[in-house]
């Protein structure tokens, strides 16, 4: 009956473009496939000039621990102003990873159910943005064996503005 409704009163919004989505992403599934890397060409790839690595996780798991060299861009913040500050250049290679291709770190890198990993919504958001040069770290890693050098960023807020 509510799908029925549905049909009959289509809620619209263009905005929104569902059909759109569903097209790009079949689109930016046909090159992902060829377009995921292992540990060593991720390495490889992140020392050519121009390379960004981009880690699209929340600014608290970033800060927790993040690869060597990561800028954080979360993924809700996604957006063509905000790419263009952080990858100004649409051709350069852009290395992506994301929660579930780390394990035995799971605070930094807490799982998600495979088909809500992360590096899905990011490549595909990238290349809905124009970027066509992404490349995503493929294999499931153990933190304790990775070629990959992790860091953290402790959180420094900005003093509280003194009051007279």
């Amino acid at each position: 009956m509510i799908a029925l409704l549905a049909l009959l009163f289509e809620i619209t919004n263009p905005a929104i473009d569902m059909p759109g989505y569903l097209r790009v992403a079949q689109e930016a599934a046909a090159v992902r496939q060829t377009h995921r890397v292992t540990e060593d060409d991720f390495l490889r790839i992140s020392r050519e000039p121009g390379a960004v690595i981009l880690d699209a996780r929340s600014d608290a798991k970033y800060r927790e621990l993040h690869v060597k060299g990561a800028v954080n861009l979360s993924f809700p913040d996604i957006t063509a102003a905000n790419l263009k500050r952080v990858i100004p250049d649409p051709n350069a290679p852009v290395l992506i990873y994301c929660n579930n291709n780390f394990k035995n770190a799971e605070s930094a890198f807490p799982s998600k159910i495979p088909s809500a990993s992360l590096n899905l919504s990011t490549y595909i958001a990238l290349y809905n943005y124009g970027y066509r040069n992404v490349y995503e770290l493929g294999p499931l890693i153990d933190i304790g064996k990775s070629k990959l050098e992790f860091v953290t960023t402790p959180y420094n807020p900005s003093p509280a503005p003194s009051r007279p």
